[in-house]
This record gives C-alpha cells, sequence and structure tokens, in this order.
C-alpha cells in the first residue's frame, strides 16, 4: 500500500466537488488519520449527502489497514457525516472496540451500538458466521430489517465488499430508502457470487462476476 498525500485526496474532493453534482459518494480504505481528516472536511464543506462508508479496516490475513488514531478519528469526525456503513463482522468489532460476534444475536447487539455512533444507518454483514445462510442486518433510525441469501460455495470472493457496498451507493438515489436498495444490491451480489467460478481469472481468489446479467 503506498501512502497517498492528503493535500493530493482534498484537492481530488475539491475538483469533483466543486464541478460535478453528486448523488451518492462511496468511500473505501482510508488508511490514515490525516486522510480521514480530509475525507470529513470536504463531506462537511461541500455538503455530500448519500455517503456510504465500506470501513475497510483489516486485510483477509487480519492485519491492519486503518492506523488505531485514524480509527478515533473516523468515530468521532466521520461516523456522523456517514448515511450507511458496511462493516463486517471483524470490522465491527474493530470499530466498537469489542470481541468479534459470533452469532446472529451478537451481531445484532453490536449493529445497534454502531448506529448509536452517529451514522445515519447500519449495515452488518453476516458473512463471517458459520451458518448455511448470509444474514445480513440493516439498522435504521426507523427500526432492523434482516437480508438473508443461501451462502455460496466458491473462492472467488476478492472485492465482495467492495463490490456491494459500490452496488449500495449506486442504487440508492433510485430508491427511498435503504431497506429496497440493500435487497437489490444483495440480490445482485449474491448472483455474481454464484456466477464468480464461470470467470476463470487467475489462479487464486477471484473476483465476483460483476457483469453476470450481461454474459
Amino acid at each position: 500500500v503506498y501512502r497517498i498525500e492528503p493535500d493530493f485526496v482534498a484537492a481530488q474532493l475539491d475538483s469533483v466537488f466543486s464541478d460535478v453534482r453528486i448523488d451518492t459518494t462511496k468511500i473505501g480504505m482510508l488508511a490514515e488519520t490525516d486522510i480521514v481528516e480530509a475525507v470529513a472536511e470536504r463531506l462537511a464543506r461541500y455538503q455530500i449527502k448519500n455517503v456510504v462508508l465500506d470501513t475497510v479496516m483489516l486485510a483477509k490475513s487480519g492485519d491492519p489497514l486503518l492506523s488505531a488514531s485514524a480509527v478515533e478519528t473516523l468515530r468521532q469526525r466521520l461516523l456522523p457525516q456517514v448515511s450507511l456503513i458496511t462493516p463486517n463482522l471483524p470490522e465491527a468489532a474493530a470499530l466498537l472496540d469489542a470481541p468479534h460476534a459470533r452469532t446472529e444475536q451478537e451481531m445484532l447487539e453490536q449493529g445497534r451500538a454502531l448506529l448509536g455512533m452517529g451514522c445515519g444507518a447500519v449495515l452488518m454483514k453476516g458473512g463471517h458466521l458459520d451458518d448455511a445462510e448470509s444474514p445480513d442486518w440493516l439498522f435504521t433510525r426507523d427500526g432492523e430489517q434482516r437480508f438473508t441469501a443461501p451462502r455460496v460455495q466458491t473462492k472467488n470472493t476478492h472485492g465482495t465488499g467492495c463490490t456491494l457496498s459500490a452496488a449500495l451507493a449506486a442504487l440508492r438515489p433510485r430508491y427511498e430508502d435503504w431497506g429496497r436498495t440493500v435487497a437489490e444490491a444483495k440480490g445482485w451480489l449474491s448472483a455474481a457470487l454464484a456466477q464468480a467460478d464461470s470467470l476463470e481469472v487467475g489462479h487464486g481468489i477471484g473476483p465476483v462476476h460483476h457483469f453476470h446479467a450481461w454474459w
């Protein structure tokens, strides 16, 4: 991972936000405190709405992708400006400084706790649970909603979380609420996972099939 200067990130945001009407924004890996600060400041300055934060904090190996100080800055400065966060269970635990949820009930408790940290909504992803299904829970100020799909048996899961958050951001302007947005995005992702093996990309963990509806 190569470090990007925070001023460069801020300049990129200025260039886009000042020129283009922004219907929705997706945030991915931020890496360090100064970049979190730069993004939070620009979101506030331009009053950006429909912000999806993919809380990229841990690599599959368990290595941290966000420094401890950056995690605290994200909690304090960024979460209150975010419309939806999409943590998996290890990321939720890191945000809450709590043990990894091992059951769906613990997942529910952590989702409610994250909503209490000031973001607009939380989508807790249950892919790390050892169940035949993959349950996700949406927490909003209006209530809670469960989404589930059969677990797809494939090694080709690279970028699954990034793909879901991008789909949520792309679909949100079309729908009036996060519930419909999540249902549509999760259905599309399940199909992308089911078709992932047909791509035969490389010899390692391959990507999901983003274009499964076309070819």
